[in-house]
Protein backbone atom coordinates (compact mmCIF):
# COMPACT_ATOMS: atom_id res chain seq x y z
CA UNK A 1 0.00 0.00 0.00
CA UNK A 2 0.92 3.62 -0.49
CA UNK A 3 -0.08 6.38 1.87
CA UNK A 4 -0.27 10.00 0.73
CA UNK A 5 -0.38 12.92 3.13
CA UNK A 6 -0.96 16.46 1.91
CA UNK A 7 0.08 19.57 3.74
CA UNK A 8 0.56 23.27 3.12
CA UNK A 9 -2.99 24.42 2.63
CA UNK A 10 -4.44 27.42 4.33
CA UNK A 11 -5.86 30.89 3.89
CA UNK A 12 -4.15 33.29 1.55
CA UNK A 13 -5.05 36.62 -0.03
CA UNK A 14 -5.59 36.97 -3.76
CA UNK A 15 -2.26 37.29 -5.50
CA UNK A 16 -0.50 35.37 -2.78
CA UNK A 17 1.33 32.06 -2.92
CA UNK A 18 1.18 28.67 -1.28
CA UNK A 19 3.19 25.51 -1.66
CA UNK A 20 1.46 22.19 -1.16
CA UNK A 21 3.38 19.07 -0.28
CA UNK A 22 2.45 15.43 -0.71
CA UNK A 23 4.54 12.93 1.19
CA UNK A 24 4.33 9.31 0.06
CA UNK A 25 5.10 6.33 2.24
CA UNK A 26 4.61 2.58 2.24
CA UNK A 27 5.28 0.36 -0.75
CA UNK A 28 6.58 3.11 -2.98
CA UNK A 29 7.60 1.62 -6.28
CA UNK A 30 6.43 1.67 -9.87
CA UNK A 31 4.66 4.99 -9.43
CA UNK A 32 3.94 6.00 -13.01
CA UNK A 33 2.48 9.40 -12.28
CA UNK A 34 1.40 11.67 -9.50
CA UNK A 35 -1.09 14.44 -9.75
CA UNK A 36 -2.85 17.18 -7.91
CA UNK A 37 -6.61 17.41 -8.11
CA UNK A 38 -8.99 19.89 -6.57
CA UNK A 39 -12.65 19.96 -5.76
CA UNK A 40 -14.67 23.05 -4.98
CA UNK A 41 -18.14 22.95 -3.42
CA UNK A 42 -20.72 21.97 -5.99
CA UNK A 43 -18.11 21.05 -8.58
CA UNK A 44 -16.54 17.82 -9.72
CA UNK A 45 -12.99 16.93 -8.85
CA UNK A 46 -10.65 18.14 -11.56
CA UNK A 47 -7.04 17.54 -12.47
CA UNK A 48 -4.85 20.54 -11.72
CA UNK A 49 -1.36 19.28 -12.47
CA UNK A 50 0.43 16.00 -13.02
CA UNK A 51 4.01 14.84 -13.18
CA UNK A 52 5.00 11.63 -14.94
CA UNK A 53 7.79 9.31 -13.83
CA UNK A 54 9.99 10.63 -16.61
CA UNK A 55 9.57 14.17 -15.36
CA UNK A 56 7.15 15.63 -17.87
CA UNK A 57 4.29 17.72 -16.53
CA UNK A 58 0.79 18.72 -17.51
CA UNK A 59 -1.41 21.51 -16.22
CA UNK A 60 -4.98 22.55 -16.44
CA UNK A 61 -5.42 25.61 -18.63
CA UNK A 62 -6.74 27.58 -15.69
CA UNK A 63 -3.46 27.29 -13.78
CA UNK A 64 -0.85 27.37 -16.52
CA UNK A 65 1.78 29.96 -15.81
CA UNK A 66 0.78 30.18 -12.16
CA UNK A 67 1.23 26.68 -10.75
CA UNK A 68 4.28 24.44 -10.88
CA UNK A 69 4.40 20.76 -9.95
CA UNK A 70 7.72 19.26 -8.93
CA UNK A 71 9.15 16.34 -7.01
CA UNK A 72 11.92 15.46 -4.62
CA UNK A 73 12.63 11.77 -5.11
CA UNK A 74 14.94 11.58 -2.10
CA UNK A 75 12.10 12.72 0.15
CA UNK A 76 9.36 10.83 -1.71
CA UNK A 77 7.50 14.09 -1.95
CA UNK A 78 5.77 16.03 -4.68
CA UNK A 79 4.97 19.71 -4.51
CA UNK A 80 2.55 22.13 -6.03
CA UNK A 81 3.80 25.70 -6.02
CA UNK A 82 0.83 28.01 -6.45
CA UNK A 83 1.46 31.64 -7.31
CA UNK A 84 -0.85 34.51 -8.18
CA UNK A 85 -3.70 32.76 -6.45
CA UNK A 86 -7.24 33.71 -7.29
CA UNK A 87 -10.47 33.24 -5.34
CA UNK A 88 -11.56 30.67 -7.90
CA UNK A 89 -8.61 28.52 -6.83
CA UNK A 90 -10.39 27.91 -3.54
CA UNK A 91 -10.91 24.16 -3.16
CA UNK A 92 -9.80 21.06 -1.38
CA UNK A 93 -6.63 19.86 -3.07
CA UNK A 94 -5.89 16.15 -3.28
CA UNK A 95 -2.72 14.29 -4.08
CA UNK A 96 -3.00 11.26 -6.36
CA UNK A 97 -0.61 8.46 -7.26
CA UNK A 98 -0.90 5.85 -10.00
CA UNK A 99 1.01 2.62 -9.48
CA UNK A 100 1.41 -0.09 -12.09
CA UNK A 101 3.60 -3.17 -11.81
CA UNK A 102 3.81 -6.86 -12.57
CA UNK A 103 2.99 -9.47 -9.94
CA UNK A 104 3.68 -12.96 -11.23
CA UNK A 105 2.27 -12.82 -14.77
CA UNK A 106 -0.38 -10.18 -14.20
CA UNK A 107 -0.45 -6.42 -14.26
CA UNK A 108 -1.41 -4.77 -11.01
CA UNK A 109 -2.72 -1.21 -11.00
CA UNK A 110 -3.40 0.79 -7.87
CA UNK A 111 -4.61 4.35 -7.49
CA UNK A 112 -4.09 6.16 -4.22
CA UNK A 113 -5.54 9.37 -2.84
CA UNK A 114 -4.59 11.62 0.00
CA UNK A 115 -7.10 13.06 2.43
CA UNK A 116 -6.93 16.53 0.96
CA UNK A 117 -5.87 19.95 2.17
CA UNK A 118 -8.04 23.05 2.11
CA UNK A 119 -6.89 26.07 0.12
CA UNK A 120 -8.89 29.24 0.59
CA UNK A 121 -8.11 32.38 -1.39
CA UNK A 122 -9.96 35.34 0.03
CA UNK A 123 -9.41 38.98 0.85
Amino acid sequence: QVQLVESGGGLVQPGGSLRLSCAASGRIFSINAMGWYRQAPGKERELVAAIISGGSTNYADSVKGRFTVSRDSAKNTVYLQMNSLKPEDTAVYYCNADQTYFRDSEIVNNVYWGQGTQVTVSS
